[in-house]
């Protein structure tokens, strides 16, 4: 039997990105809100729900850099020299965010409010500038001979930029919701009241995104809209949609579980919508996973590493999340 190793390289690098959107997601979103948090053992609070777990979300985002290098050299090196300088800057804002998140627990009290600050403004730019890079491989890289021919400021138009603003909702959405599962009392409270607000902006920007894709990228519209297409892809926005009512719903009877759910599915729908707009293209709009792929043995060599290691990062994450499950309190701590 043979297996096209392109499709299944592919398959793991959706997967390693998805895990880091997902678990990262909620994390970098718990920044995003502290602005909004003035009591300080609050703060506290909303940080040790994710200290013990932080580090090894972002294991994700190695491995997918790392596949994508291997398995997929061409699309490393256009995506690379296209979005240089948000890749880099979204590196520095997350190096930085870390610094602070171990330093804030060390800090002296009059240290406290810089890394307090240097967390917030971390998280808010490591989302910003992610959701550039989303924007801006549905918008396209120009590359002629295999070479990328654009310029390095070519990331900076309205689609990428507002792409950058609605993932900083969405990631918002996902901390109070996790913070909502996590948390009790005042702090859970207005946990609540913030994910109806993020709830909307996130929405309003889905809506947004939705209806701007395929009328900028006319293969975005050929995708969804062609027939049948239309008939099979219709299940993600309708689940999309009832996703929303259910998280509204689920606030106002004050569950704790079921919002943060929902907002995973969200997640997972919309980046479902994003490799369904650009399939088979790893470098939209014409570059072919085929097209960028390694040589086969070199697929193949990496594929014995991948499966002995994906495994162990399952169930370390899998075990991490269940050590730590359950509320966590004023006063608790993992440093």
């Amino acid at each position: 039997m043979h297996f096209d190793l392109s499709v299944i390289w592919f398959a793991i690098i959706v997967f390693a990105t998805l895990m880091y959107i997902v678990m990262d997601g909620f994390d970098l979103g718990i920044g995003i809100l502290m602005p909004f948090i003035k009591n300080e053992k609050h703060k506290d609070v909303m940080v040790n729900t994710v200290a013990p777990v932080w580090d090894g979300n972002e294991t994700w985002i190695v491995l997918g850099g790392a596949a994508l290098f291997g398995a997929f050299p061409l699309a490393y090196s256009v995506i690379i020299e296209a979005l240089t300088v948000p890749l880099t800057l979204m590196l520095v804002a997350l190096i930085f965010r870390g610094v602070a998140f171990e330093f804030r627990f060390k800090a002296l009290e009059n240290h406290l409010k810089f890394w307090d600050r240097s967390f917030m403004l971390g998280s808010i730019f490591t989302t910003f500038f992610q959701g550039i890079v989303v924007g801006a491989v549905i918008q396209g890289f120009n590359v002629e001979n295999r070479t990328f021919v654009g310029g390095q400021l070519d990331w900076i138009a309205p689609f990428p930029l507002f792409c950058g603003f609605a993932l900083i909702a969405t990631y918002a959405l996902l901390g109070s919701t996790w913070l909502i599962m996590k948390t009790e009392g005042e702090l859970q409270q207005s946990m609540f009241r913030f994910a109806n607000k993020t709830l909307l902006f996130m929405v309003a920007a889905l809506i947004i995104i939705s209806a701007w894709t395929p009328l900028a990228f006319p293969f975005v519209a050929e995708r969804w809209f062609s027939i049948p297409n239309l008939y099979y892809l219709l299940p993600v926005p309708v689940i999309t949609t009832l996703a929303c009512l259910k998280i509204t719903n689920s606030l106002k009877k004050r569950r704790e579980r079921s919002p943060f759910i929902m907002a995973l599915i969200i997640v997972i729908l919309g980046f479902a919508g994003l490799g369904i707009s650009i399939w088979p293209n790893i470098v939209p709009p014409s570059i072919s996973i085929w097209d960028a792929a390694s040589p086969e043995i070199s697929q193949s060599f990496m594929l014995f590493g991948a499966v002995l290691i994906l495994p162990v990062i399952l169930a370390y994450t899998f075990w991490s999340y269940y050590v730590f499950s359950g509320k966590v309190k004023e006063g608790e701590s993992y440093h």
